[in-house]
């Protein structure tokens, strides 16, 4: 029997999985541990990842997804050992965290299940480490608010328990999934999760029924994890919030008494309807609101210089009609904008070229309809020039007020090059070079910081000097050597540095991957040297939907000339489906989920090596360096070889 079994299930989140499981082995040393991972169908290759870099961890590869709970009863039922940790494939765990976290259990055989203190990747305090029970009082205080409100209450705040110590050891009633180390005797008397529950309840429902088998469950603060959090769950999503809240009713129909779970179902169906709807507002002003900034200032700036050339030039008020300023200047703005759009300008992080290139192609196209249209509607070329120049000029203002708010990087992309330091040994930051080069991101080394002594030759310094480092040579991201830092000392760096704007990496020992989140709720960066797929892009998929209903709206506008016949039936079926989003013009079968996900396709992109031993080398050429112009060549070339 051995000591401990560590149990992970994977879902899609390979790169995570590699550091969480990197993290395990170092704090698996002089311990008898088996390691499971099972998996529920990922399609990113975690199965081949880990039975390729990890040959002792046990996998169990599912050919469906069949929900948490259940993947993990899969390897417990195939364990054996005294202990049992559920754990989130994206956390790292420090050196230490099972030999403390099995000593302290062995000293203390009440406790049937134990959780630690979790950090996210800014190294902040996750509240979800303790919780209490969600009584329908509990769940009532969480979803009015109160909860937030009054946080460290011991009346308001029982759901995270915040009037808690964090750095003190607690007895609490609820375990986070993401870390929940039980005793096997104690499931054996309790049962193992339910599973009923698919995903999210199924932590809390566990901690309940170890509390009425007659044992406790404590939080341990001795030991710190990082909780990634983000690739796994998008919690401000209304689906989220449905499917949270569904557990929760689940919970209280097992649980509470007929009438008490009569009335917290109730309770809880109106707090989905409430966070759903109230979820789905701040997603679409999350959406909107820089782009609605953005044409407010060009509206403005556009009639701010209509009204200075009437006054200054043609020396007449309202020599402009109103409908130029309520109806024109408008168009003109979301035309800018609109193509602001289609370059990427709107994507995430902020890019100056796309932006740039968006508002003077939306310019030019300005001027170009602007050339054809009757005179009576051909107000100035000089407002239209300089409106141009103002509203490409605004479009970066939007964003340097973002900026300015909070409210996002400005112009921080991947052509913005970050000062950039690199913790560890030599060998270890001629490695991290490397892959940066490799991966293609635009950085600047600062320099290096050595992992232990403060004055080595080609070091700056020692990483108990990195706060000076930092604010001397202004750097705003630090990668940390894995395998040269131990995870221990990487967590106090950032819980000293929590309210640093900077970022935080870690650059996991033998891997091509350097991995870091700055909030739970998001999944951040992820620097690799794996192939990058223009079609993966979301600017580059919307100039293909474009050319997709560029396409079809020209073959639309021929088919009335071809009649029924084989050619004219051929442009109104795929034409038609193309339209609605059924299909796309142009695709490849999907190979082994290797490449980018597309709709069902019309035309094949390996074009004459479909069928041939070099049909993947041309699907994958086109996911990776796809233009739109390959479309429109490839269907060219296809109606011109078969009709």
């Amino acid at each position: 029997m051995h000591q401990l079994s560590v149990i992970i299930v994977n879902y899609n989140v390979k790169y995570f999985l590699e550091q969480a499981l990197l993290s395990v082995q170092k704090a698996s040393i002089g311990l008898d541990i088996e390691v499971w991972v099972v998996d529920n169908n990922s399609v990113d290759g975690s199965v081949e990842m880990v039975r390729a870099k990890f040959p002792s961890v046990n996998v169990i590869a599912n050919e469906g997804n069949v929900g948490f709970s259940t993947a993990n009863n899969q390897a417990i039922r195939a364990s054996n050992s005294k202990y049992v940790l559920l754990l989130n494939p994206d956390t790292v765990v420090q050196e230490d965290s099972f030999v403390k976290c099995l000593n302290y259990m062995d000293n203390h055989p009440e406790f049937g299940g134990m959780g630690v203190r979790m950090i996210d990747g800014k190294g902040r305090f996750l509240p979800e480490s303790k919780r209490g029970l969600p009584t329908p009082l509990v769940a009532l205080y969480k979803m009015t608010g109160l909860a937030s409100l009054f946080s460290k209450s011991r009346k308001f705040g029982k759901y995270h328990l915040r009037y808690l110590d964090e750095f003190e050891n607690h007895e609490v009633e609820v375990l986070s999934g993401a870390y929940m180390l039980m005793r096997v005797s104690c499931l054996e008397k309790v049962g193992l999760l339910d599973e009923d529950y698919f995903m999210y309840g199924e932590d809390i429902d566990l901690s309940y029924r170890i509390l009425k088998g007659g044992y406790k469950n404590v939080y341990f603060s001795e030991t710190t994890i990082i909780h990634y959090k983000g690739e796994s769950t998008k919690k401000r999503s209304a689906n989220y919030v449905k499917v949270f809240y569904n557990a929760m009713v689940l919970f209280a129909q097992k649980h509470y008494s007929q009438r008490m779970a009569g009335w917290f179902s109730l309770l809880i169906k109106f707090a989905i309807y409430v966070r759903a709807s109230l979820a789905f507002v701040v997603r679409l002003i999350q959406q909107l609101w820089l782009p609605v900034l953005d044409v407010l200032l060009m509206v403005v700036g556009f009639s701010g210089i209509a009204w200075y050339w009437e006054l200054y030039h043609k020396f007449v008020r309202g020599f402009y009609p109103n409908e130029y300023f309520a109806l024109h200047i408008p168009i003109y703005s979301l035309v800018i904008m609109a193509f602001a759009y289609i370059s990427g300008g709107y994507d995430q992080p902020v890019s100056a070229r796309r932006l740039l290139r968006g508002g003077v192609i939306g310019a030019v196209a300005l001027f170009a309809v602007y050339a054809f249209l009757p005179k009576e509607l051909q107000f100035s070329r000089a407002i239209l020039a300089l409106g141009s120049f103002w509203s490409i000029a605004a479009l970066f203002l939007a964003r340097f007020i973002a900026s300015l708010l909070g409210k996002s990087e400005f112009l921080q992309d991947n052509s913005h090059k970050r000062r950039v330091v690199i913790v560890g040994s030599d060998v270890e930051c001629e490695r991290i070079q490397g892959l940066l080069l490799r991966s293609g991101v635009q950085m600047e080394i600062a320099g290096r910081v050595h992992p232990m002594e403060s004055k080595v030759v080609g070091f700056m310094g020692g990483v108990d000097q990195l706060a000076e480092i930092i604010a001397v040579h202004r750097v705003n991201l630090v990668i940390f050597s894995g395998k040269d830092v131990g995870s221990g000392k990487i967590m106090e760096v950032m819980g000293a540095f929590r309210d640093w704007n900077g970022q935080i990496k870690i650059a996991p020992e033998s891997s091509e991957t350097i991995i870091g989140s700055d909030s739970k709720n998001e999944p951040g960066e992820l620097f690799t040297v794996d192939v990058k797929f223009h079609l993966s892009q979301p600017h580059n998929r919307r100039k293909k939907r474009i050319m997709d209903v560029l396409i079809a709206v020209t073959a639309l506008l021929i088919f009335p000339f071809l009649g029924l016949n084989q050619r004219g039936r051929f442009i109104l079926k795929h034409s038609v489906a193309v339209l609605i989003g059924v299909k796309t013009w142009v695709g490849y079968q999907q190979v082994g989920k290797k490449l980018p996900i597309l709709k069902p396709h019309v035309i094949e992109a390996s074009g004459k090596f479909f069928g041939s031993d070099f049909e993947w080398d041309a699907n994958l050429s086109y996911a990776k360096d796809f233009e739109p112009l390959l479309d429109l060549e490839r269907v060219v070339a296809y109606w011109r070889n078969r009709y």
